[in-house]
């Protein structure tokens, strides 16, 4: 079965790109979220089996929502993205909780390596 999987980026066209890379590989993009105080909402709605979630969005940042996310669902499976030279918010993403992490600009074979590895 397909896994599901959340997408939050600010950038519209990370998450095409992102759900793009996704879907060509079997995998199922249930939702999409712009910033962190939607994705906390998204993820309480759809249960996603993943999340790929931006560092740096409006309103609230990638680590606060994984924070909350994580505190609602300690089971959550989350993976950060961020630009580079954001090593010390990586860092903190890792201690908050994530998974792995993916640097900007995406490789699709890194992508699915993190997917991978993460929820198979």
């Amino acid at each position: 079965m397909a896994k599901n999987i959340l997408i939050c980026d600010d950038a519209a066209f990370m998450r095409m790109m992102i759900k793009d890379i996704l879907t060509k590989n079997g995998y199922n993009v249930a939702g999409e979220a712009e910033n962190g105080a939607k994705a906390v909402e998204r993820y309480a709605e759809l249960k996603p089996d993943l999340v790929l979630m931006d560092i740096t969005m409006p309103e609230m940042d990638g680590i606060q929502a994984l924070k909350k996310i994580k505190a609602a669902d300690s089971g959550a499976h989350v993976i950060m993205c961020s630009a580079m030279g954001q090593q010390a918010m990586v860092i903190e993403a890792i201690q908050a909780g994530a998974k792995d992490f993916i640097v900007k600009p995406f490789q699709a074979e890194r992508v699915l390596e993190a997917v991978k590895k993460v929820v198979g």
